[in-house]
């Protein structure tokens, strides 16, 4: 261990007012002091001794006097001069701390002023790049941040002789719930296995960043044809729905991408160029997930309306705008309904009934699904026991688990408790969960689909077909009921495509022994086609519209009464 270096005198020094801020004023004043050392010494002895006479003393004192001071001007300017390094070091510091600026310090010298400078200059230079790196770069990728994404774009755009250039800002669906679903660094692992991806799918001359959480940004300048833009756009989000292995997780993911594009008459900046992807990305979130959409005008003006309604919706439940309205689900061969579906519906004080499709979205981007969710299973539980307790027919209560629900840790104890709050047996309730939700971690989705089946409960795979599950996974998920997906059943008659997907799924559930309902059925003959199909289970507009508890009340009471075991629910309407 080295020994402490002694800093008394510097410090003493330094106490000095007219020495405190140069260190060269103190070189100086040791090196007069000591200089004079000699001269003080002669003139004591002088004064003490009697060997020489008066004159011949002040002769002697004299001429040393004069050598002395020669001395120590040649000292003292000699000593400046060879401060100049250290001075040099000393503001070059000071000005890259103040400018920026690097230092041109000589480094051909080997002791140790020498060294002093060649270190210092070496290590700005080194400093200045690490700063350079971590101002302008993603630490966890390596790739541009959006600082210097627009400075290169803005090079770029003064560069390019194409007539286009795009800039598209990617973002993986619902990444906030995701990654609140993984374990600690397995979100992070994940961003570097995406960004590869990308990288894999861009050109040399495109320019890729890294924006924040779950988005990236790339700007193509070369571009031959607008085709060209639905392309990438194509091989992004099929290239990042393809399985993710992190750490042995299998993870599924999707992505939705929002393009704008300018010309080079235009005055865009690169800002206001990410501003225009950023408001298309919002805009194709909310068609849904793994969707492209290209920028216009009049997304602005939406995002607008969209963020209002954001602020409103964080209230609604406490000031009870928020209402629950019921589906009957109905057994095709009888006609008699086994169940209902609650679905949230929102009356806006002054908006009117807001659409699901409007707010629903909302609620899944700024969390406020969760607790919303909450109120909705307890409501649909506590209304389904009322039903009972009237006499009514023991329905089955089906309640949607949306994929922010499902990834919270306390899932299985909150149905617990509601279950045990409204006095409603397990058996009776039924949720539903998506394909997508699962596939963000089958482990941990196994796991919680188990443990909801113990507590007796059943579980539905909603809106199947649409995700990306092989049969492997659905033999591992513990479900008693596939959905299909209104999308299939609305052009099951008109496509051959969708026809056969159906037939497809319906005997998939038959040999996994599922039950299977099919969503949005509109017309006798859609229904009279999944019935011939097998499909046990059918909900639409052709039997039923949701409606209010105080509907459905009189529906049931309605059908216990008469026999409308044939009649379409719809026509109680």
């Amino acid at each position: 261990m080295q020994p402490k270096p002694n800093l008394n005198l510097y410090s003493s020094l330094a106490h000095l007012p007219w020495l405190k801020k140069s260190y060269t004023a103190k070189i100086m004043l040791v090196a007069f002091l000591g200089t004079h050392v000699p001269l003080l010494t002669l003139l004591v002895w002088f004064l003490t001794s009697n060997a020489y006479s008066v004159e011949t003393s002040v002769r002697v004192l004299l001429i040393a006097l004069l050598a002395t001071l020669a001395g120590t001007a040649a000292t003292l300017s000699t000593l400046r001069y060879l401060l100049i390094p250290v001075i040099l070091t000393s503001e070059a510091l000071q000005n890259y701390l103040d400018t920026r600026t690097l230092p041109n310090l000589p480094t051909e010298f080997a002791d140790e002023v020498g060294t002093l400078m060649a270190n210092s200059s070496q290590t700005l230079y080194q400093l200045d790049e690490l700063i350079d790196y971590i101002t302008h770069y993603d630490k966890l990728t390596g790739l541009p941040n959006g600082d210097l994404f627009c400075d290169r774009l803005n090079q770029t755009q003064s560069q390019n002789h194409s007539p286009l250039v795009a800039v598209l800002v990617l973002g993986i669906d619902d990444f906030t719930g995701m990654r609140h679903a993984l374990e600690p660094g397995i979100s992070d692992l994940l961003i570097r296995a995406v960004s590869q991806r990308v990288v894999q799918c861009m050109d040399r001359s495109d320019v890729l960043a890294r924006l924040g959480d779950g988005e990236f940004a790339i700007a193509r300048s070369e571009l031959p044809s607008l085709e060209s833009v639905v392309k990438l756009s194509q091989l992004l989000l099929s290239t990042l729905a393809k399985p993710f292995s992190v750490e042995s997780n299998q993870i599924h993911l999707t992505a939705s991408l929002g393009i704008t594009l300018n010309h080079l008459e235009n005055t865009n900046s690169p800002e206001q160029l990410l501003q225009q992807a950023h408001f298309a990305l919002h805009q194709a979130k909310q068609q849904g997930r793994s969707h492209y959409q290209f920028y216009s005008p009049e997304m602005n003006v939406q995002l607008q309306e969209r963020l209002v309604l954001e602020n409103s919706l964080r209230g609604a439940l406490e000031r009870n705008e928020l209402l629950v309205y019921y589906q009957p689900l109905i057994d095709l061969d009888s006609g008699q309904v086994t169940a209902t579906e609650a679905l949230v519906r929102w009356q806006h004080s002054t908006e009117g009934l807001v659409s699901p499709a409007k707010f629903i979205p909302i609620a899944e981007a700024n969390g406020e699904i969760v607790p919303i969710g909450e109120w909705i299973l307890r409501t649909a539980c506590a209304q389904t026991r009322r039903w009972q307790l009237a006499g009514l027919p023991a329905l089955r209560i089906s309640v949607n688990l949306s994929a922010r629900q499902f990834e919270q840790a306390n899932l299985v104890e909150m149905v617990r408790q509601i279950l045990t709050e409204t006095e409603l047996e397990a058996a009776y309730l039924e949720l539903e969960v998506t394909e997508t939700a699962l596939m963000t971690d089958i482990e941990r989705s196994v796991k919680t689909l188990t443990q909801l089946r113990e507590l007796g409960v059943s579980l539905a795979l909603d809106d199947f077909g649409t995700g990306y599950s092989s049969l492997n996974y659905l033999q591992r998920f513990p479900v008693n009921m596939l959905k299909i997906d209104r999308s299939f059943v609305q052009d099951v008659l008109s496509n051959p495509d969708s026809a056969t997907i159906t037939d497809a799924i319906i005997a998939l559930a038959k040999s996994l022994r599922l039950t299977i309902t099919a969503e949005g059925i509109e017309t006798k003959e859609q229904r009279d086609y999944l019935q011939a199909r097998g499909c046990d289970e059918g909900q639409g507009f052709y039997f039923s519209r949701p409606a209010n508890a105080d509907t459905i009340t009189k529906l049931l009471k309605d059908s216990l009464e008469s026999d409308a075991a044939s009649i379409p629910l719809a026509s109680h309407f």
